[in-house]
């Protein structure tokens, strides 16, 4: 049996069209933003709440909207900018079909308030499903319009629960704002969450483009901009910008792209472009660019889809094909300054071949991750101060009593023998007379044993012996306050390098130390002394 055919009620109507033009909040910022930029305004306002799900306000300075043109202004195909479908060949402004309120109202609360520059006073009105809720009402207000929009999709429950990250979608909005900021730099654009004081996107209405892309995406990518430009008589076409270098990169293409001001996207012209970075750019890395393209409008068909994020024009073939002949000579004559990070070999660690070769590929084996945080590049056993030292000569073992042998060998050497003969017998008589003196500890004993190990430098003295008690006290209690990790960090620390006379960089393992030497060559002068 044939199915029934009837007609769908208006309302239904209305709310399927509204869910194609509104898709999401940033939807409905665009479509506003247009608006404002249609009634030539040079400052516009966002505030949004829970990601423009509860709270989605626009307050522009524009021509505002006539007290007798409220009653329709949410009605769809009402609008001001177009009369007839031959319009459309020289549409020179954002909207014409007259939808964006109209679908706003449907799926949400509107209120309007606006005031034109002969009104007295401003009017306020509110709107549901596209009809007025009631009369305009006079209330006080700057010259503009101010467009609030409260509970969206609040009728579409299956769109609501959709649109489940507030934080997502006020990302969107940014986006949205900072891409027409960019593009107008004339005019002075901001974008808040409500209650806080503070914008997250920010334009002054006397800022170039290149500020305004510094404001929004940060100076490394406005450092590494190029000018580009171009023009096409016989393809009907002028196209300007601001392209990033070979030296800029990024994990995902950031293309801003308007045709004729509008906001739109080309799959086409963005992969056309990305072709011409692939030789330049690393492997998975993208580009930064912002094209503005202006293109004869009778050769451009704007009403394409919905929310009118895509155009397709004649000849496009041949215009992206133009465009990225001419991004490919402006980055041919930037080409002769590139910016690479290396790092340096430390001195004193030599490349050995096999080990690292096994220990690399024993790593590969085992698939186990080693994260940055995590490696040592430097090793404190691979040059110490100790190398630039002398070993202290030990005293030469007691003569054995010479043999006849020996007394004739001796006669060229007798001035020789006779020096370390008194040497040794100097030794000994103030070891045997400290000895008597004083019987050393076992301790001390033990202590001089290790110094006399130690590498010292040629000319350095030997230590006296310490017989008062304060200083014994102190050396003491020095060895018992004494931090086992700070001298374990200064005994295998790695010098990295001077920032000025006063502090120095170490690193000791996995951290790096910022000393200041002059505190620590005084405390360690002071214990030394002692």
């Amino acid at each position: 049996m044939a199915g029934v055919i009837r007609r769908l009620d208006e309302t239904v109507v209305n709310r399927i069209a509204a869910g194609e033009v509104i898709q999401r909040p940033a939807n409905g910022v665009k479509e506003l933003i247009e608006n404002c930029l249609d009634a030539k305004s040079t400052n516009i306002q966002v505030t949004v709440k829970d990601g423009g799900l509860k709270l989605l306000q626009i307050q522009d300075n524009g021509t505002g909207i006539r007290k007798e043109d409220m009653e329709i202004v949410c009605e769809r195909f009402t609008t001001s900018k177009l009369q007839t479908f031959d319009d459309l060949s020289a549409i020179a402004t954002y909207g014409f079909r007259g939808e964006a309120l109209a679908s706003i109202s449907h799926v949400a609360h509107v209120t309007i308030t606006t005031k034109t520059a002969d009104a007295k006073c401003a009017y306020r009105a509110s709107y549901s499903d596209g009809k007025l809720k009631g009369p305009p009402k006079p209330c006080a207000g700057n010259q503009g319009t101010q467009i609030l929009v409260e509970d969206l999709f609040y009728n579409v429950s299956t769109r609501r629960k959709a649109l489940k990250s507030p934080s997502d979608e006020y990302s969107r909005i940014v986006e949205v704002v900072s891409r027409y900021a960019i593009h107008n730099s004339g005019k002075s654009f901001s974008v808040k969450k409500q209650g806080e004081t503070v914008a997250d996107v920010r334009t002054l209405p006397n800022a170039s483009v290149v500020d305004n892309i510094r404001g929004v995406f940060g100076n490394a990518v406005s450092r590494e901009l190029i000018e580009v430009g171009c023009e096409d008589q016989k393809l009907a076409y002028k196209m300007k910008g601001y392209i990033s270098n070979a030296n800029y990169s990024v994990k995902k293409c950031i293309l801003i792209l308007f045709i004729n001001h509008r906001l739109v996207e080309s799959s086409a012209l963005k992969k056309a472009i990305e072709t011409v970075y692939a030789a330049y750019l690393p492997k998975n890395t993208h580009p930064f660019l912002y094209l503005s393209l202006e293109i004869a409008p009778q050769n451009v068909d704007v009403n394409v889809h919905p929310t009118k994020h895509e155009v397709h024009f004649l000849h496009e073939d041949g215009v992206i094909e133009s465009v990225q002949k001419h991004i490919e000579s402006k980055l041919l004559g930037s080409n002769s300054s590139r910016t690479y990070f290396t790092q340096t070999l430390l001195p004193g660690l030599s490349v050995s071949g096999g080990a690292e070769v096994k220990s690399s590929s024993a790593a590969a084996e085992s698939g186990e991750r080693v994260y940055a945080h995590q490696m040592v590049r430097t090793d404190c056993r691979a040059q110490k101060l100790d190398a630039f030292l002398q070993p202290k000569e030990k005293p030469p073992p007691d003569p054995e009593p010479a043999g006849p042998t020996e007394r004739q060998e001796s006669s060229s050497r007798s001035s020789q023998q006779l020096e370390i003969v008194l040497s040794a017998v100097r030794l000994k008589i103030e070891s045997e007379y400290w000895t008597r003196k004083r019987p050393r500890r076992e301790e001390e004993q033990q202590q001089e044993e290790d110094e006399e190990e130690d590498l010292t430098a040629a000319a350095t003295p030997k230590r006296r012996i310490i017989k008062l008690n304060s200083i014994k006290e102190l050396r003491t209690e020095i060895s018992e306050n004494a931090h086992k990790g700070l001298q374990e960090m200064l005994q295998n620390h790695s010098f990295v390098g001077c920032v000025n006379p006063q502090w120095t960089l170490i690193q000791h393992h996995t951290k790096l130390y910022l000393l200041n030497t002059t505190k620590l060559r005084s405390d360690k002068t002071l214990k030394c002394l002692i």
